[in-house]
């Protein structure tokens, strides 16, 4: 039998389940998900479907003692997995596949409702994830539940704490913008890039007052036109920081930037005006693309969990079923962005991994 790097990590998981009733391996129902899902399967029924379909193929890499696990008992086992084992050793899987050592590598952190995890029956809230994405490295590097959008700022703490960040730059929306988010990420040997909205009112209004009244110490001009879209980003960058009040409140605070945004799409044009804080001293030019990266983990994790792995339109509410099942899909889009192939969507490359065994090996790197 041939191991992957999927066997090599994943072996840790413990079975929650009691002796009697293991009929199959552990390893081999969440190897075998991971691949059914990258293969294009979205539910149980569908993962025990993919499963007979590629007997053959699946005992070279599984020991399978007793067949194919059927979809009752696939939905059975990942409802009681312990999410907080899974989610551990799933980072310390996606860390073996990351490029160590990239200059300026922007980590963004935002949180994701599973709409589909609601139950409103038994009166159970959908679930909700934070993320962590890698733009440049194009991985997730790990994910904890919330309760709701308000406990995000006690779950980022943890998250952080369980990555290794040092030489990063880690950015985050509105609601991460915390004097203990920031000081973690420093004691981490990191940088910060905090976002400033509405809910930080009178910190927002002295660094929009100041940005009015200052002059920048350096100004960056981007423009992108796609898909009948133009968008201009002027970032202003001020380093001289001395008149932001209980600026010392917030650990390595050194720049403060604003980011003026004007959208065009065919007569309709918007405007926009961002501000940020920064433990960084660095260009205008530079803080524009650290800005820009952060949106990856919209357009390249959100979205493509959304529109390629249909997330929200799975019912998944049985245990722990809903938060460890977003772990598999989150392993199976990390194997798919590391191939390389050029010129090949996502939802191509899922389909060549269920029609061609070489191309799924290729994968797995087997």
């Amino acid at each position: 039998m041939v191991k992957t790097s999927l066997h090599e990590y994943f072996e840790q998981v413990r079975d929650p389940r009691i002796n009697r009733k293991k009929k199959h391996l552990l390893i081999d129902i969440i190897v075998l998900s991971i691949l059914a899902v990258l293969c294009g399967a979205e539910s149980w029924d569908s993962i025990e479907e993919f499963g007979c379909s590629r007997k053959e193929f699946l005992k070279k890499i599984l020991s399978l003692p007793n067949g194919i696990p059927s979809h009752d008992t696939i939905n059975r086992v990942f409802s009681l997995i312990k999410p907080e084992q899974f989610e551990k050793i799933f980072i310390e899987w996606t860390n073996s596949l990351r490029e160590k050592g990239l200059s300026f590598e922007v980590l963004s952190i935002d949180g994701k409702t599973i709409r589909g995890s609601k139950d409103t029956y038994h009166k159970k809230s959908p679930i909700h994830l934070v993320s962590m994405w890698s733009n440049a490295n194009g991985l997730t590097l790990g994910q904890r539940k919330v309760d709701g959008k308000t406990n995000e700022i006690t779950v980022i703490p943890e998250l952080l704490k369980m990555l290794n960040i040092e030489g990063c730059i880690v950015t985050i929306d509105a609601m991460g913008t915390q004097r203990n988010i920031a000081e973690a990420i420093i004691k981490q040997q990191a940088d910060y890039i905090l976002a400033l909205k509405g809910n930080h009112g009178y910190l927002r209004e002295d660094v929009m007052a100041f940005c009015n009244r200052a002059h920048p110490n350096s100004t960056n001009q981007t423009i992108e036109k796609a898909h009948g879209r133009i968008e201009s980003r002027t970032c202003q960058v001020f380093n001289r920081i001395d008149m932001i009040e209980n600026k010392d409140d917030w650990k390595n605070l050194r720049s403060i930037i604003r980011i003026d945004a004007i959208r065009k799409i065919a007569e309709k044009q918007t405007s926009e005006t961002r501000y940020y804080i920064s433990s960084l001293n660095a260009e205008a030019a530079d803080f524009n693309k650290f800005i820009r990266q952060h949106w990856g983990i919209e357009n390249s994790l959100h979205w493509t969990l959304d529109m390629v792995f249909r997330e929200d339109e799975q019912r998944k509410r049985n245990g722990f079923a809903a938060e460890n099942f977003a772990i598999v899909r989150k392993i199976a889009l990390n194997l798919l962005k590391k191939e390389n192939s050029k010129n090949m969507s996502l939802v191509t490359k899922r389909l060549k991994a269920a029609w061609d065994i070489n191309f799924l090996l290729k994968i797995l790197k087997i």
